[in-house]
């Protein structure tokens, strides 16, 4: 739970957007007189739903990575310093590869790679 507002920040603002569009669309006059109270309590239960699927996925898919670095795997992050060449990296905890917090860091590279970002090979 410590890192659901950095993994799901986005989609709560997104989520926030969708809340408001549902508000102005139920306050229009040509909308019955229970809309925006059945508008919002369905809207934000599917956002809601949404959000606590993408989120449990994806501390899921933090742990199998976690778990498969720590028995020697590779596993494939994202690369965000070159879109042309390269896009992807391979980590290796043979490779001088560690893992600190929720990131992968390694002396012969600038950046670290955050493990939410990664899969498994």
């Amino acid at each position: 739970m410590t890192n659901f507002f950095y993994l799901e920040g986005a989609y709560l603002i997104l989520g926030g957007i969708i809340l408001l569009i549902t508000l102005f669309v139920t306050t229009r006059p040509f909308m019955s007189k229970g809309a925006v109270k059945r508008g919002l309590f369905w809207v934000s239960s599917i956002v809601a739903i949404f959000i606590g699927i993408h989120y449990k996925i994806t501390t899921d898919r933090i742990a199998e990575v976690r778990e498969a670095f720590e028995n020697g795997k590779t596993i494939i992050c994202e690369s965000r310093m070159q879109r042309k060449v390269a896009q992807s990296i391979y980590i290796q905890k043979s490779n001088g590869w560690r893992l600190e917090d929720y990131n992968f860091v390694s002396p012969n590279y600038s950046r670290p790679f955050f493990i939410a970002r990664c899969i498994v090979k």
